[in-house]
Formats: C-alpha cells, structure tokens, sequence
C-alpha cells in the first residue's frame, strides 16, 4: 500500500508540474501574442498606412470630382460647339 500511495503522490506531482508547464507554456503564448501585435501596431504606424474609412473616403471623393470634371468636359465640348456654330454663321452672312 506505501508504494500505491507513493506511485499516487509522485503521479500527483507529475501532474501538478505539467498543469504548472501547461500555464507558463500559457501565459508565454498570450505575451508573444501581445508582443506581436504590439509590433505589427508600431509598423503600421510607421508606414503611415491608412484606415480602409479613409481610404473609402477618399475615394468617393476622388469619384465625385471624376463625374464633375466629365459633366464640365460634356460642358465644355458643348459650349465650343456652339461657338463654332455661332462663327460659321457669321462668317457666311454678308458683310454690310
């Protein structure tokens, strides 16, 4: 019965040291986890990236000014038109 009693402790203990493992091997994982964000955050900083909202932002800006900047060519090409149709016209009447 000692050795049962023995075998039980030491298997006890065993258990113990590896549940004490499990935890360090835990409480590692969760600080390297950290340290990698931590690191990732600082080179994202670094870099000057921008947020996708921004970024979105920007680019409905940048399509808006597209359509303006279309709608006055059409505009434009219209109002050139019409002042080549207006020099021809006066072009051909006679002079007084």
């Amino acid at each position: 019965m000692a050795g049962e009693s023995g075998r039980a402790k030491f298997m006890d203990d065993l258990a113990g040291m590896a549940g004490g493992a499990f935890s360090v091997l835990a409480g590692l994982r969760t600080e390297a986890e950290q340290m990698a964000k931590s690191q990732a955050e600082a080179m994202v900083r670094r870099l000057d990236l921008v947020k996708r909202e921004e970024l979105d932002a920007a680019m409905e800006v940048a399509r808006r000014a597209r359509e303006q900047a279309e709608a006055l060519a059409e505009r434009v090409a219209a109002l050139e038109a019409r002042v080549a149709a207006l020099e021809a016209g006066s072009e051909s009447s006679p002079e007084d």
